[in-house]
C-alpha cells in the first residue's frame, strides 16, 4: 500500500512503431499520477523548497505553466496541504483550466505567452504573499529527471545499449536531467532535442509563433544544458498532431502534442541508425522470445568462428511521451 498519492509517480517504458532495423521505446508519462511528467518536478521543487525552509503548511505557492506543471503543482499541493496560484497563458487548452480547479488551484488566465505569464508569477511572488519555485531555472527539476525518468528507464531497457535519447524542449529539465544520468550509462549515446518548426529557438536563435501547448516557449531556458545536445530535430504541429492521431488509433496510446512531435523525430533518428540487416524483433511479445532464443546474448559466435550479431545489437532510440491526448480534445486534434 502507497503512504500517498505521491509515492505512485513512475511510467513504463513501451515500445512504439520503429522502423526495420531499429527499436523506439516510449517513456509514457501520462501514467504518472497528475497525467504528465511535470509530476516529477513538481515534487521534487516542492520537496526542495521544504528543505530549504521556504514552504511551510498553509503556504501560497505562485508558478506560471503552459499548464502541466501547474497540475503536476496542484496534484502535490493538495497532497501536501499548501494553497497554489496558477498563472497561464488564456490560449492554452480549457481541459487543463479545468484539471487544476479540480485539484483546487486557482488561476489568473494572461494574454501573451508564457513571457507573459513568468512577468505576472513574477510579480505575485513580488508582493510577499507567495513564493515561486521558478521551474524554468530550478535545478529540482532537472534532478527530478535525473533521479527518477533516467533510473527507471536504465532499469527497464535492462543492460541494452541506449543508441539515442530524444526529448521536447520546454524548460529543458527532462533533457538535461536523463540525458546526463543516462550519459554516464551510455557515454557513446546522442542526444536529440525536439522543438516546434515554426518556434525553433534553439536552431535559429529566433522565437516565432505556434500553437504547440507544452513545447517550444520561445526562449531558452537557464535550465537547459545545451552543451548536452548532439541534434535538434524540428516538427510542424500538423505532422506532430497526425502522429497523435496514429498512435491513438493503431497504438491505443493517447497523447499530446509534444509527443507526437517526440515520436515523429524519434522515429527520423532510428530510421539514421537502422540496421536492417539485424533480425531485430518488431513487436514486444518477441522480445521475451528473442531473448529465450537465438537473441538470449548480445552476440553469438558461429561455428566457424564469426560472430553472429543479436538482439542487443539493435539500434535503440529512447524517448518520452510527455503527457495524455485527454487534455487536448476540446482543441479538436482528434476529430
Amino acid at each position: 500500500m502507497k503512504s500517498s498519492i505521491l509515492d505512485t509517480v513512475g511510467s513504463p517504458l513501451v515500445h512504439v512503431r520503429s522502423p526495420e532495423g531499429a527499436t523506439v521505446a516510449a517513456k509514457v508519462e501520462s501514467f504518472n499520477p497528475g497525467g504528465s511528467a511535470k509530476d516529477r518536478p513538481a515534487l521534487a521543487m516542492v520537496e526542495a523548497a521544504e528543505r530549504a525552509g521556504e514552504l511551510h503548511p498553509g503556504d501560497r505557492i505562485v508558478e506560471p505553466t503552459s499548464g502541466n506543471t501547474g497540475i503536476g503543482l496542484a496534484v502535490v499541493c493538495a497532497a501536501r496541504g499548501y494553497d497554489l496560484t496558477i498563472v497561464m497563458p488564456a490560449s492554452k487548452s480549457p481541459e487543463r483550466r479545468q484539471l487544476l480547479r479540480a485539484y483546487g488551484a486557482d488561476i489568473e488566465l494572461v494574454d501573451g505567452d508564457m513571457e507573459a505569464a513568468r512577468a505576472r508569477a513574477d510579480e505575485l511572488a513580488a508582493s510577499g504573499d507567495a513564493t515561486q519555485l521558478g521551474q524554468f531555472e530550478n535545478p529540482a527539476n532537472a534532478d527530478a529527471h535525473y533521479r527518477t525518468t533516467a533510473e527507471e528507464i536504465i532499469e527497464a531497457v535492462d543492460g541494452r545499449e541506449i543508441d539515442a535519447f530524444v526529448a521536447g524542449v520546454g524548460t529543458g529539465g527532462t533533457i538535461t536531467g536523463t540525458a546526463a544520468r543516462l550519459a554516464e550509462e551510455h557515454p557513446d549515446m546522442e542526444v536529440v532535442a525536439v522543438e516546434p518548426e515554426r518556434n525553433a529557438v534553439l536552431s535559429t536563435g529566433e522565437s516565432g509563433e505556434d500553437e504547440y501547448q507544452g513545447m517550444g516557449p520561445g526562449f531558452v531556458s537557464e535550465l537547459l544544458d545545451a552543451d548536452r545536445i548532439d541534434a535538434i530535430e524540428t516538427v510542424s504541429l500538423e505532422d506532430a498532431e497526425e502522429e497523435c492521431r496514429r498512435l491513438a488509433r493503431e497504438e491505443g496510446i493517447l497523447v499530446g502534442q509534444s509527443s507526437g512531435a517526440a515520436s515523429v523525430a524519434a522515429y527520423r533518428v532510428a530510421e539514421r541508425l537502422a540496421r536492417p540487416e539485424l533480425n531485430c524483433p518488431e513487436v514486444p511479445e518477441e522480445w521475451s522470445e528473442a531473448m529465450d532464443d537465438e537473441f538470449d546474448s548480445p552476440s553469438t559466435v558461429t561455428s566457424d568462428g564469426g560472430v553472429e550479431q543479436g538482439y542487443d545489437d539493435c539500434p535503440l532510440v529512447v524517448t518520452v511521451f510527455p503527457d495524455s491526448g485527454e487534455r487536448y480534445l476540446s482543441t479538436g486534434m482528434f476529430d
